[in-house]
């Protein structure tokens, strides 16, 4: 009989190792954008404390940013930023959700790999179906996921006032990087 619990405890407990096993996560994901037009102040920011976790097994992968994240390099422009433009105590975070089509993480390699990302963005209270090619590539058991797209202000329904929408691009350059571990 204590043989069979015995059995019994180590097989639940190596369920759960083999569960854990697959998922990858972080905390320091780098999220930056940059609308910046020629002859204008640069439009610019980053945000180093996004999380993100990866499940191996399905390719879903899901990150969350804190809005007031994003850091400028002028205090002023982070201001209007927070609180005229993405209003960012009525919505305070953003969220990528979705799945990596294809994902197959026996395959990853130091060499970056392109899958295809598919999934949602939601901004300002918006939500944005998206495809965007991800590069992927996994080293020591940390698999770093990179993705650049473009992104309108007014598909999240963010208003940029007459005044300023020359000195800000219509179209948001998004670069995103994740080194997600064990």
């Amino acid at each position: 009989m204590k043989t069979r619990i015995t059995l019994l405890v180590i097989l639940l407990c190596s369920l759960s190792t083999l569960q854990a096993q697959g998922r990858y996560v972080t905390k320091s994901g780098e999220i930056q954008f940059e609308a910046s037009v020629p002859s204008f102040e640069e439009v610019k920011a980053k945000n180093s404390g996004v999380s993100a976790i990866l499940k191996s097994e399905t390719g879903e992968f899901a990150a969350l940013a804190l809005v007031k994240g994003f850091r400028f390099k002028v205090a002023l422009m982070e201001e209007h930023f927070n609180e005229n433009y993405i209003e960012s105590s009525k919505y305070p975070k953003s969220t990528f959700k979705g799945k990596i089509k294809g994902f197959d993480i026996s395959g990853l390699s130091a060499s970056k790999k392109e899958y295809l990302f598919v999934g949602t963005i939601n901004l300002h209270g918006e939500a944005k179906e998206i495809e965007v090619p991800a590069m992927i590539s996994l080293v020591d058991d940390c698999v770093t996921v990179s993705l650049e797209f473009v992104l309108k202000p007014e598909e999240f329904n963010i208003k940029i006032p007459k005044i300023v929408s020359s000195k800000i691009a219509e179209d948001i350059n998004v670069v995103a990087v994740f080194s997600l571990k064990k």
